[in-house]
């Protein structure tokens, strides 16, 4: 790690070197601090655990940054992902009658560097489309999809904040298209092969109304211990009718759509299964004060869940990247159910840096009451 720390400040050095003596060439960073505090009051269900997620992230980086002949713009970054769990710090051997993951020093210090960052950035306009490229291991914030939370859900977001691969956006003045790949396991002998490949799109159809689509298809393969390869396939095409512009409002949508997933458990099943389920989204918002209700009719869109492999893992989120609370039914029942979301979100102008973030999050299954959570997050972008 000290090592990584070296080299990120010679390369620091060395793009002010270069820049001294090249116009061409610059300098560039990104720096992100984000505290997310998740207080998660889920006792009346059993999807998931009650629990507090609270904690600070800062992800540095460095680079060069070349501006060619043709407008193109090239960047390669490194940097580093700092991120502390408040609390999660050693406590005493004695006091834990012995060693433990909680007395561990590695909880401290240098130990909080989680992951390195590396990656090349291409952006270029192409008549009326604006191309971007990023490839390596670059901040998940790039993904600028609309993915409903049964693809990816807030806990994973913050604890897996980087994309391992490859990510391709076009922008046009109407339209937008993002294609990637987030390779998530290398082939080992307890470690699964697993990789994602995803996508989202949208474009304006008609005057306040556009059609989109998000999906991915997750490769949940083999280790050299456990065999038991899964297929998780979901995509969701859907509607958006955007009446902003005709209300005295920040913000009024309608959202239609569809989710459909097509899994195959091959060794323990042999065939394919399709949850699926409609999708209905309203947000309204003014003077930066949100009211977003998300309603889903359908079946367990997560039917192996709960399933063990040969090692006697639960495949729980590692197949399932999305809120638990798309199961649908948490008493063993069959069948389509109702999950209904509603969210009551305050996110006041700080600056241009600056976004806070304060949020009360309140489910419901079958019109019974499954828990709430409290959030407060702060993002700085420079």
């Amino acid at each position: 790690m000290r090592r990584f720390i070296y080299t990120v400040v010679s390369l620091f050095l060395l793009a002010v070197a270069a820049d001294a003596q090249k116009k061409d060439v610059k300098f560039a960073y990104d720096v992100d601090f984000e505290m997310n505090f998740d207080n998660r009051e889920f006792y009346r269900s059993a999807f998931t655990n009650s629990m507090t997620i609270f904690g600070a992230r800062l992800t540095p980086s460095v680079g060069l940054e070349h501006v060619g002949k043709d407008g193109s713009h090239h960047r390669l970054m490194a940097g580093i992902d700092v991120m502390k769990d408040f609390g999660a710090s050693p406590i005493s051997e004695l006091l834990a009658g012995g060693k433990t993951d909680e007395t561990a020093l590695r909880q401290n210090n240098l130990n909080l560097f989680r992951e390195i960052t590396l990656y090349y950035r291409l952006q270029k306009q192409i008549r009326n489309t604006e191309m971007t490229i990023y490839a390596g291991i670059f901040p998940r914030k790039n993904m600028e999809g609309r993915y409903s939370q049964a693809f990816f859900s807030d806990s994973l977001k913050f604890y897996d904040n980087n994309l391992e691969g490859l990510l391709l956006k076009f922008r046009r003045p109407k339209a937008y298209f993002e294609l990637g790949c987030d390779w998530m396991g290398q082939y080992g002998v307890a470690r699964r092969e697993r990789f994602m490949v995803y996508t989202s799109g949208e474009g304006v159809v008609a005057p306040m109304l556009s059609l989109g689509y998000s999906g991915y298809m997750y490769h949940f393969a083999n280790s050299a211990q456990v065999q038991g390869l899964v297929d998780n396939i979901l995509i969701n095409p859907y509607a958006r009718l955007d009446l902003s512009d005709k209300l005295p409002l920040q913000t009024f949508s309608l959202t239609l759509g569809w989710l459909q997933a097509f899994q195959h458990n091959r060794e323990h099943v042999g065939y394919y299964v399709f949850p699926c389920g409609g999708h209905f989204d309203l947000e309204a918002r003014k003077w930066n004060v949100a009211v977003k209700n998300m309603l889903f009719y359908g079946t367990d869109m997560m039917p192996y869940y709960d399933w063990k492999d040969e090692g006697g893992f639960k495949y729980g989120t590692e197949l399932y990247p999305g809120d638990p609370f798309y199961r649908i039914h948490d008493d063993g029942m069959k069948g389509a159910g109702l999950y209904d979301r509603l969210e009551l979100s305050y996110e006041p102008k700080i600056g241009s840096h600056l976004r806070l973030r304060v949020a009360a999050l309140f489910h419901f299954h079958d019109f019974h009451y499954s828990g709430c959570q409290q959030i407060v997050g702060l993002l700085a972008s420079f």
